[in-house]
This record gives C-alpha cells, structure tokens and sequence, in this order.
C-alpha cells in the first residue's frame, strides 16, 4: 500500500473547511499535560527500498511454522489450505467485504454469508449458525451471557476446567462486569469433566463443555444432556478443532442447545496466533438470543434468488445502549474463507482429513510411549494427547528447535500447575511418518 501525503495546500484547505486555524487545534481536547513537549524520538526517515529491506530483516527474526514441523494444537492447528483458497478470497470483492449494513445492495456479501452459514449449521448438526464472531472465546462468552439472561433465578455459568484455559479468561473477562460468576467443574483422573460435580451444583443457568477437551479427549455429551436437563439448564457445546467433526458426532446429535467453537481450522492459516474465526450455532428456539448476523433467502419481485439480513436484533448498532451484544464485524473474510474451504474439500475431504489427524495423532502417541514418554490417559482422543515426560526432555525439546526445527508439544503446568513435566501434543495431516519417527528417535530416553 503506497502513503500519499497531503500537501500543505490540502491541509491548509481542510483546516478552514472546520474553522481551525491549525493541525494542533485538532487535538485542543487533549489536556496539555498529556501530550508530549519534545516531539517522538523516531529515526531518520528511510527510502521505500531501504524500508522494505528492514521490516524483511525484522519479520526473519520469527519462527514460521511452514518451516517447521509441528507437533502443537492448543486452539490453533496446522492443515493443508488448497491454492484455491487464498486464491479466491484475495479477489478484491472479497478482500473489501464487510458488515451489510445496506443489505439491498449487498448480494454478493449476504450470498457468501448465507452459504457459510449453511454449512456451519451442516457440519455441527444445528439448526441457525451466525457469522460474527472473532474466535471461539468470544462465541464461547456470548454463549455464557444467553444462559445467564434466559434463566433469570441463576447468577452463575458452568465451565469445564477442560474449556481451553484462554477461553474461560474470556468468559470472566465478559460476564463478571454484569454481575455473573463462572464456576469451574473440576476434571477427573480420566483427564474428562466431572460430571458428578456439575450434577451437585446449585443456581447455574447453563454448563459448558469442550469436546475434544483441551487435552483432545473427548467427552460423554450425552451424559451432560441429561444432567442439564434434570437442572432445566442449556448445554453450551465448545471446541477448538473444527475438522474433528469428521469423524465425531456432532454436537447438535446430542442435543446441544448452542455451540461455541474455532473455525480456523477451516482453512485460515495460523499466522501467529491469529486471525481466528468464531462459530456460534443453535436452536432454533435460541434464535432470537443468537448475537450477530442471520442471513435468510427469498425470492424479489421477478421470482429471482435474493438473501436478506434476517436478524440483527442484538447488536448496538441497532438497539444503541439496550444492545445485548456489541459484536462489531461479522468477520466476513474469515467466514468467506471457510465457506471456499468447505465447499472446495467437501464432506468426503472433511472426513479424510479428519481421518488422518487421527491416525497419525495415534501413531505419534506410540511412538513416544515406545521412546519413553508415560501415558496419561487411556480413553478415545481425536488429535491431541497429554504425555508425561522421561526425564531431561524440557533440554531435547529446546535442541529439537534449534538442530531440527521442531516444536515439540507444549508444556501443560503454564495451565494446570499440578501437570509438571506433563506435555501436550499434536498431529495433523501436515506432519509425515518421517517426522515423527525423526521426533521419537530424538527424543529417546
């Protein structure tokens, strides 16, 4: 993107366009003790060559994760993105989209957002799906906030201590401001959540429950149906890795009443920890409480296609300060993203893929149990698994980065203080037999 500067002509116009008779005038609302007396201490101005060359310089010093192979999930995962993918979505129509706030001329925008929607609600098995929401941990929040405002007797929300540890930080951050309190439902041995627990909670208005949890063991959500039904509660389904849904039931099949997750699996590379991309699914019942957009179809006058902005009802931008929600964007790129990479691999692609994360995330595990890592455990887990760690591993897993450039797993005890020298590991279809036989032979105790 080229900087073109105004000329002092144009300022000079501008400035008597608004009756100020200089740019510092501009900010006269800035109390005089904030605002800096010596100027901004910046280097000498750079040639654009001289400019390009040093932000090359300063984005080499970080790791890409293209050039290496790893074995980290957490939330946010490595998978092949088809060239038609970035290919599409860099069209300059896509590029621009955002938020229709004049639907009647936005077709093109409503029609990509209804067929991702469309999709979304086909692969989680739900009735409605929304497409405006940064990242699972503010579709998880959302999810929170309905429950508490629907059951009016309740002031406290049910979270899994197994919801991604970043994700119930959002909750607190969302609801405690307006008087609610998340309470954490211990795990048990199995590395899954307490049940029991939950069903001796009293005053909860709703229990939210990742599955893959983020240890990747997946969870009994039918079990969790009943107990919330026996509590009058919602159940709120979460997860981070959208492509496990192509092997597993979907949370819709267990009755969820809404589902919170992370989309960037769908084909939204990693980029440093973002963007993401979140996906909030319901009821039909729960469409009115839904936050976000809602795109419907209809026929105009002549009989022809045409999508509308159904529901929007939430939002501030529509209620001002009566908003339940202040979702911004509807994160139209991102979601555009997803819909040309779902409609591009397809059901049968979604499950190959799915396939062989599973697989190779399975092979991975024996491997390292075989070069002696202890497993921890036991039950059915899609593409991640916690291990514990042969002695002098944190010393092999900070070689492996320098000599092999490889992230191997991450350590869990920044979570969970009692998991010392316990590790978090990850497959995708991104890493090769040859790497983790490589990992297991480097790591062998």
């Amino acid at each position: 993107m080229r900087y073109l500067p105004h000329t002092k002509e144009d300022i000079e116009q501008m400035l008597a366009v608004i009756g100020k008779p200089s740019m510092d005038d501009l900010f006269d609302t800035i109390p005089d003790q904030l605002k800096t007396k010596d100027g901004l201490d910046l280097p000498e101005a750079l040639s654009e060559w001289d400019l390009n060359a040093h932000m090359e310089s300063l984005a080499s010093e970080n790791i890409a994760c293209k050039n290496y192979t790893c074995f980290i999930g957490a939330g946010s995962y490595d998978h092949y993105i088809p060239s038609i993918v970035p290919y599409l979505i860099s069209r300059q129509e896509f590029m621009t989209a955002y938020t229709p706030y004049q639907p009647e001329i936005s077709q093109g925008t409503l029609q990509a957002i209804y067929e991702f929607q469309t999709m979304v609600t086909e692969l989680l098995g739900m009735d409605i799906a929304t497409a405006s929401h940064y990242d699972c941990g503010t579709a998880l929040a959302e999810c929170a906030l309905i429950a508490l405002r629907k059951n009016k007797k309740a002031n406290k929300i049910a979270v899994s201590s197994l919801v991604h540890p970043s994700h119930r930080e959002i909750i607190n951050t969302y609801i405690v401001p307006a008087g609610y309190e998340m309470v954490e439902i211990p795990a048990t041995s199995d590395g899954l959540t307490d049940l029991s627990a939950y069903e001796a909670m009293d005053g909860v208005a709703g229990v939210a429950v990742q599955s893959p949890n983020f240890f990747g063991n997946i969870e009994n959500l039918s079990a969790f149906r009943k107990a919330a039904d026996d509590k009058k509660n919602l159940l709120i389904a979460s997860f981070t890795e959208a492509m496990s849904w192509g092997l597993l039931k979907n949370p819709g099949s267990f009755g969820a009443d809404l589902v919170a997750g992370e989309g960037q699996s769908l084909g939204i590379a990693k980029t440093f920890g973002g963007p993401g991309l979140g996906l909030l699914a319901g009821t039909k019942k729960m469409m009115r409480n839904l936050p976000g957009r809602l795109i419907g179809k209809t026929k105009d006058a002549n009989g022809d296609d045409g999508y509308v902005l159904t529901l929007a009802t939430r939002e501030q931008h529509i209620r001002r300060d009566k908003a339940s929600s202040n979702i911004c964007s509807n994160n139209g790129l991102n979601a555009t993203t997803a819909a040309v990479y779902m409609a591009t691999i397809g059901k049968i692609g979604i499950r190959e893929i799915a396939q062989q994360n599973h697989d190779k995330a399975v092979y991975l595990k024996n491997a390292l149990v075989a070069a002696g890592f202890e497993s921890v455990f036991n039950g059915p887990f899609f593409n991640e698994f916690v291990l514990k760690a042969p002695e002098g591993f944190a010393e092999k897993r900070a070689a492996l980065i320098k000599n092999n450039c490889m992230f191997a797993g991450i350590p869990l005890d920044a979570y969970y203080p009692e998991m010392k020298d316990h590790y978090l590991f990850c497959a995708t279809e991104t890493v090769s037999k040859a790497d983790i036989d490589l990992l297991a032979k480097e790591v062998q105790s």
